[in-house]
């Protein structure tokens, strides 16, 4: 196991005191394994992957442990061979000084918007070699220039070289994604975020970012959290799916168990939302995702739920077991115990 999160929580200020875009959130991930992270605008995706990184917003505050096992750093900076495991170290407490020794170096994100990721005014290259350079600060410049040149080539950018000189806006779509892709795994992290890196490209692009982060995962033994509203990207990239709404996990286990025989009721919705060949016109999930401030009592998905009962509005319910499932996969629901 190399990262393993538990209970954590998220709270941001607010009018009517604090609110909880992420709510007690806990899984584990294995060294190599991708875990797809899936639900709708809003559900706590990405802010969970900003809490694990040290980047949620400005006056916010956040508990729970990340346990991510880091790696001891070598003298240098210059060897591919990853060191030996050192202890674990909880992400969440750790200071601003030591996430910045992290991030990057042991766990980096991929983040949706490449146009505001990327530094309009600085060159590909330099933002690139900026990240090399912040974890290697003994390597000599002709070394990060070759590293950059590598970070690219392994990222399948094509005339790497000239694009290292070009701005962002003088790259596609595609190719600013590549470079992010590049950039995040340039300092060889052991744990990388994708945060719907495929978001707004065309189909074509799509599948080969799919197939190359598929690809690097293998070749560097990445761990993966892979962030997506799609479930037909999660089925092609992921081991184990993780289902949110509401801040919450309300569904995991793993992608063939979970999207073949789904047990909660807003995880069927999705599947039932979702576009599929001969399957007519689409079903739509009635109502819309609650306030954060104005979360029912019960169950948050239940004013949605078309299997709703009465003692889904008496709590929130645990996330459990699957009765006469495989092991592995829970829900947050009445009806699946």
């Amino acid at each position: 196991m190399i990262l393993d999160v538990r209970r954590v929580t998220v709270e941001l200020p607010a009018r009517t005191g604090w609110i909880r875009p992420v709510n007690e959130v806990s899984f584990t991930l294995d060294k190599g394994e991708c875990l797809g992270i899936v639900g709708e605008s809003g559900s706590g995706k990405t802010m969970l992957a900003l809490a694990l990184l040290g980047l949620e917003p400005r006056g916010s505050r956040r508990n729970g442990q990340a346990w991510l096992r880091t790696h001891a750093g070598n003298a240098n900076g210059r060897t591919k061979v990853r060191p030996a495991a050192a202890d674990p170290t909880d992400l969440i407490a750790a200071s601003e000084a030591h996430a910045c020794e992290l991030r990057g170096r042991e766990i980096a994100m991929i983040f949706q918007e490449p146009m505001t990721a990327l530094n309009p005014m600085i060159r590909v290259g330099a933002q690139i070699g900026e990240t090399i350079r912040v974890h290697n600060p003994r390597m000599r410049r002709n070394e990060i220039r070759q590293r950059v040149f590598h970070s690219l080539e392994r990222a399948a950018v094509p005339e790497y070289e000239r694009r290292a000189r070009q701005y962002p806006h003088q790259l596609s779509g595609g190719l600013r994604q590549w470079v992010l892709i590049a950039m995040a795994l340039a300092a060889e992290p052991s744990v990388l975020i994708a945060d719907e890196p495929t978001t707004a490209l065309d189909v074509t692009i799509q599948r080969q970012i799919l197939d190359l982060l598929t690809e690097l995962r293998r070749e560097l033994h990445l761990s993966m959290l892979f962030i997506t509203h799609d479930l037909a990207v999660v089925a092609q990239i992921a081991d184990r799916i993780a289902v949110m709404y509401a801040g919450r996990i309300v569904e995991i286990g793993s992608v063939a168990d979970v999207l073949r025989n789904p047990r909660h009721p807003y995880t069927q919705a999705l599947l039932r939302a979702a576009p599929r060949l001969g399957h007519g016109k689409l079903k739509g999930i009635a109502g819309a995702v609650p306030r954060l401030d104005a979360l029912p009592a019960g169950c948050a998905f239940a004013p949605r739920c078309s299997r709703r009962v009465t003692e889904c509005d008496a709590a929130m319910p645990e996330l459990l077991p699957v009765a006469g499932e495989p092991e592995g996969q829970f829900a947050r629901c009445i009806l699946a115990r």
